[in-house]
Order: C-alpha cells, then structure tokens, then sequence
C-alpha cells in the first residue's frame, strides 16, 4: 500500500506542476482527496461520470487524467458534477489532474511518447505558450506516405491526412491534443508537416494556402500516451498496480 500524499508529492515534482503555466481551469495537481491510501492507480484521458464508474468497479483509488474535474469551467455543485463527487467520494477515489505538465514532459509527455512511438529521433521544443514551448519539432526526410502509415499504427486507428506540404517531409512539428489553430504559427517555424490530434475548419484551407501536410488524429487518440506513461512510471516506482480506462469520445 502506497501514501497518497507521498505520490502526490512526488508527482508534483517530477512533473513540475508549480513551475509549468496552464489554463486556470485544468486546476493541475491533486483535485479530489482521498482517505490516504493507494493501491491501484487508473490513468484516463478524461475524467467523466463512465470514467469514476469503471474505476470504481477496478478498485482504483488513485484516478489520473489528462482534463480533470473542473475543465468546463466554475459551476455550482449540482447535476454531473455533484454525481462525479459522490461516485468519488462513496468509493475513497483520488483524482490527480496534469494538462500542460503532461503534454511537454520530456520523457513520458503526450508529445516525447508519440515522436517516439513514430520513431522520430532528437526532437527539439518549438511553439511557445503560457510560458514555454508546448510541442516538438524534429528534422525529418520521410515520404509522407510512409509517416501517415505508422501515425495510424501509433493511434491504433485513422488519421485525417490534408497533403498540401511536399510528399518527402524535411520537418515535422508535433503537437498532441487541439492545436490545428495555430496552424500559421507553426509554418512561421519552417515545418512542413503537421501532426496534431483536431482543428478548426479552416485549418485545412489555410493548410494548402500554406502548402503544407496537416495530419489530424484525433484529440484523444493523440493524448492517451502521457497519462498512460506517467501511471507506468508511478506504478514502477511506488509499486502499485495501474490499468488504463479506456473512454474515447470520438473527436
């Protein structure tokens, strides 16, 4: 049995959760207490009342997500939110938040784990936001073709592929989750080939306006890595089982 507290603690640091800046609403860091105990972590992209039902039913007492409790914004204690708490506070489940922490982590981030479950090697932080760079690029000669084959193969599923950029790619930008929108900051940069999970409309035409590949894989597809990567490590480390819970809302 581990120490709430004690994971909780080091999480913070490994993470750096003081130190990263984010949007107010991801409240990162520990969002729901519970009575001090761990042993059995979840890792979810989200956290939904489906996500806390399941985790109950898998004895998790330790749930990680990607978008915690509190990512729609302040509202008053009724309805799903009050349903969230009771399943959470009925079944003694903590829940630990980490959006940007997450996403730019070196090693176990949303954006480290896809470069490197596409193979891409020596990957530098590029596009900076809330204070530091939030995606990778990476100098890359590949056929396009090829790069959305092993995309899909990375997602475990499709990939919405704009090829307006050149077939055989120089540079690679990648930034996991909503980022189609700053499609022109990141041709600012010299990439051409972008990887992202979603975008507006209007990416797309500004993605041949721009002559570049824009490559969408789905917001959720692209972020399950860091949460199921960070759980691993904690897992390692304090010696408590994880498992992922499996939630995909389909965008």
């Amino acid at each position: 049995m581990a120490s709430l507290l004690e994971i909780v603690s080091y999480t913070g640091r490994f993470l750096r959760i003081r130190d990263v800046g984010d949007w107010d609403n991801a409240l990162n860091g520990l969002q729901i207490e519970n009575s001090g105990r761990v042993t059995r972590i979840g890792a979810a992209v989200d956290v939904s009342t489906r996500v806390l039902i399941e985790a109950q039913k898998r004895d998790v007492d330790l749930l990680i997500v990607h978008h915690g409790l509190f990512w729609p914004g302040l509202h008053p204690i009724q309805g799903a939110l009050r349903r969230q708490l009771r399943i959470a506070f009925e079944n003694d489940v903590a829940l630990y938040g980490a959006h940007l922490p997450l996403d730019i982590h070196p090693k176990i981030g949303n954006n480290a784990q896809l470069v490197a479950a596409l193979g891409l090697k020596s990957p530098q932080p590029f596009l900076e936001e809330k204070g530091q760079p939030v995606g990778l690029k990476i100098r890359a000669s590949m056929p396009r073709s090829e790069l959305v084959r092993k995309l899909q193969m990375a997602l475990n599923g499709s990939v919405k592929v704009f090829g307006f950029g050149p077939k055989q790619t120089r540079s690679i930008g990648v930034v996991t989750g909503a980022a189609g929108s700053e499609i022109h900051r990141i041709a600012d940069e010299g990439i051409d080939t972008f990887i992202t999970g979603e975008a507006p409309h209007w990416a797309a035409v500004a993605a041949e306006e721009l002559g570049m590949n824009l490559l969408l894989g789905g917001h959720y597809a692209t972020e399950v890595f860091g949460v199921k990567a960070l759980a691993a490590h904690l897992s390692k480390r304090f010696k408590v089982p994880w498992e992922f819970i499996d939630c995909p809302t389909g965008l």
